[in-house]
């Protein structure tokens, strides 16, 4: 063996001990990554859970939930004041808290924010927006609106916010020119549905999931009402 040779060995042997080095620190590397995720998984499971899950939807079956309240409608609202509507909106009558107590029992596991979407997509995909004769403001309260199924946007928002309050979620009405919808506040959920904290509902609007409005209707200038 020449001393080239002898020198190319040492510089071999004086290598291997680096490479294995390395290794074995991306082992540790790795093993530490996938504890961490054991940990995540392990300490939020529940709250992944509970935020993302999508409610079962009521359909035929959520329109039979209003029979028995038309006895208890109430005369029409001709009044179009944002006070008059903001009274419309009643939470604590039993059969609005029925209503809202079957719809997010049959939809849902728990969890607000579950209960809010089935309440939103019980009145999206069940009530029609129907618009009230040029010149003739007419607002149906929400047992009204449940009976008939369907009513404007006003009369469909009070509805809405009444169903929300019923199951403690906190609600607003939003007005903006011609038209209203909702908002909620619910503190455990994503901040991908929010908005200035809020999550926002128009059941008007057929092609919006849950937290969505038409984005013509952020531009316009809108007048937010605490209800009951």
């Amino acid at each position: 063996m020449t001393p080239e040779d002898v020198l190319k060995e040492a510089r071999k042997i004086d290598k291997e001990p680096h490479r294995e080095h390395k290794s074995r620190k991306w082992v540790w590397l790795l093993v530490g990554l996938f504890l961490v995720m054991i940990v995540i998984l392990y300490m939020f499971p529940y709250q992944w859970i509970r935020a993302y899950e999508e409610p079962k939807r009521i359909t035929s079956v959520g329109k039979a939930l209003a029979h028995g309240m038309e006895k208890d409608v109430s005369e029409p609202k001709n009044s179009v004041s944002q006070e008059d509507l903001k009274e419309l909106v009643n939470p604590s009558d039993q059969k609005i808290k029925l209503t809202a107590n079957k719809i997010v029992t049959a939809s849902c596991k728990e969890g607000l924010l579950c209960y809010s979407k089935a309440l939103f997509y019980f009145l999206r995909d069940n009530y029609e927006y129907v618009s009230d004769p040029q010149g003739v403001e007419y607002v149906e309260d929400p047992k009204e609106f449940l009976v008939a199924g369907g009513g404007d946007c006003e009369s469909g928002s009070i509805a809405l916010a009444s169903l929300q309050e019923a199951i403690g979620i906190d609600a607003q009405l939003v007005f903006i020119a011609r038209h209203a919808y909702v908002r909620v506040k619910i503190a455990d959920a994503p901040g991908t549905l929010k908005n200035d904290d809020w999550i926002y509902l128009d059941w008007t609007c057929k092609d919006c999931d849950f937290g969505e409005i038409p984005l013509q209707n952020w531009k316009k200038r809108a007048t937010f009402v605490d209800v009951p």
